[in-house]
């Protein structure tokens, strides 16, 4: 009786009783062609539309006869005056569906006020923990810790511990190839038992570090679950607020008995200790941010971070940094001691190139400088260059879980495809993709510290061409040992110069190449790390 009297209402005011589905093309034909093919699959016995600026007119007078059970609408920048009309169409109704393809039904309430301002869907409903309401989500820190043996301890060797936030192997980005080689410096001479946070638990790649750390200690990372401008505090300390770790470090300084604790990375600094290692001045890296896209939001990042960072390197009896730049940048109150990247001379050796016009990128997407640099390097470099080298081929290797930590940093579910632009995730050994390599690009915006990339490139003898901030604090100079070009049409004109001069090439990887030798061997690096450990021990006595 109910869907009689229904058919006859609609009947009468002249529009067909099945509800349809108006779907609304209102951004990038890409992702409204796979929305639209995801709503098919969802609402298969439904009726579709698909309405685009240019047929709207006649669909309009279409929908006039329908009803409209789901109208789903792609937000963004593009055809705003095509979703206000779903939303006067359809305001009970809209699916929307964000740039990265996550879907939420629009409501006059708070999640979805978040979700049409851009919030990701997984982070619409957190809330701070100062938040007077009931949260759907919450932090969770778990406890205990894990123990691993490795290499036996000798009474003759003194005893020090090293903090990471990370488990420093694979050697999947610049920081792990830091620590890993510094570690296996370090036990040259100590005892090293190495702190780690993991996500693996105790089924983490241990192997290769037990062969010269002493024990490693595991713990599991929190997972922090508040909004990013709720705290005066960065949240990057946040996710690694551990009383586990506090407890297993506090429990080890009795046990193991190390003299000098080393901690790897800023937003590790609470836990206290002998040496800071600042792998990139964190504060310069947001200012960068701040200063090009002038926002609140990145300025709050760079306020909390600058505040954060200077006192935290006034805690510590020594600060160590990649460059002299760095260490001017942190001032005098810091103790700074420049204890540079480096490349492992032994294992990256030159070797004759292939024939081929090749750019090799080597940049993880964990850390989002590296995505802002694909980016940059894709939609501003590469169109200038992909027709006139109609050979020209890029290789990128952007680390584990690459599609994780873009959808992370961007408004996209992935990279645009590209036939001559191959994506590779983990690389285990890069070496030979160097020899495959014409040129080494380095095309990043916003960077701080060194990058270790540009450090293994030069011991393959391979060309770079780089932005400002990729080669910065590596002493490098423009036309001699590397070409810098920051504008897109300058850094285009670069490889185009260097693929075109095979000669200019040979010379500059040469001249880089003999720099790298002098002053970034692991061997000699390891030995200044070594005396400064030696003498924060003192300190400590």
């Amino acid at each position: 009786m109910k869907q009689r009297i229904k058919r006859w209402l609609f009947r009468l005011l002249g529009k067909d009783p099945e509800a349809v589905v108006a779907i609304f093309c209102t951004g990038d034909p890409e992702l409204c062609r796979r929305m639209t093919a995801e709503i098919r699959n969802l609402v298969p016995d439904r009726r579709h539309f698909a309405i685009t600026p240019q047929n709207w007119p006649e669909m309009r007078r279409v929908l006039k006869r329908h009803r409209i059970g789901l109208a789903p609408v792609l937000l963004g920048a593009d055809s705003r005056a095509l979703r206000r009309a779903a939303y006067f169409l359809a305001p009970r109704k809209i699916l929307a569906y964000n740039t990265r393809l996550e879907r939420h039904h629009l409501r006059l309430n708070l999640s979805s006020f978040l979700y049409w301002r851009g919030v990701p869907l997984d982070r619409i409903h957190l809330r701070p923990r100062w938040w007077p309401w009931p949260r759907r989500e919450h932090s969770t820190v778990p406890e205990g810790h894990c123990v691993l043996e490795g290499r036996p301890c000798s009474p003759e060797r003194l005893r020090v511990a090293v903090l990471s936030p990370y488990l420093p192997f694979p050697l999947s980005h610049g920081g792990a190839v830091r620590i890993y080689h510094l570690l296996r410096e370090i036990a040259r001479e100590f005892d090293v038992e190495l702190f780690a946070f993991t996500d693996a638990g105790p089924d983490a790649q241990t192997a290769p570090l037990l062969e010269f750390c002493a024990r490693i200690v595991l713990v599991e990372k929190p997972r922090y679950r508040e909004p990013r401008w709720s705290s005066l505090l960065p949240p990057e300390v946040h996710e690694f607020r551990s009383p586990a770790m506090r407890r297993a470090i506090e429990e080890q300084r009795r046990d193991f008995g190390f003299q000098a604790l080393q901690v790897e990375y800023t937003q590790l600094a609470p836990y206290g200790g002998d040496i800071l290692v600042e792998h990139d001045v964190t504060f310069d890296l947001f200012g960068q941010i701040a200063r090009r896209e002038r926002t609140l939001t990145a300025w709050w990042d760079f306020f909390r971070w600058r505040r954060f960072e200077d006192r935290a390197v006034r805690r510590f009896p020594y600060t160590v940094v990649m460059s002299q730049k760095d260490a001017a940048m942190l001032g005098p109150a810091a103790n700074t001691v420049v204890l540079p990247n480096g490349v492992d001379l032994e294992r990256f050796l030159p070797e004759p190139g292939t024939p081929g016009d090749r750019l090799l990128f080597i940049g993880s997407f964990r850390h989002f400088p590296n995505v802002t640099a694909y980016r940059f390097f894709t939609e501003q470099v590469w169109p200038l260059l992909r027709q006139k080298f109609p050979r020209l081929t890029v290789t990128v290797v952007c680390g584990s879980d690459p599609l994780l930590y873009w959808r992370a940093f961007t408004n996209t579910p992935e990279p645009p495809p590209d036939d001559r632009i191959h994506m590779l995730a983990f690389v285990s050994d890069v070496r030979p993709l160097y020899v495959e390599s014409t040129l080494v690009i380095v095309p990043t915006t916003v960077s701080a510290g060194t990058n270790v990339k540009v450090l293994e490139a030069m011991a393959m003898q391979r060309a770079v061409v780089s932005t400002t901030p990729g080669c910065a604090g590596l002493g490098l100079l423009h036309g001699h040992s590397v070409w810098v070009a920051d504008a897109p049409h300058a850094f285009a004109a670069a490889i185009a110069t260097l693929l075109g001069d095979p000669e200019r090439r040979a010379q500059i990887a040469q001249a880089a190449y003999l720099h790298a030798r002098r002053n970034f061997e692991w061997r000699a690096i390891g030995e200044a790390q070594r005396e400064l450990l030696l003498r924060a021990q003192h300190v400590r006595e």
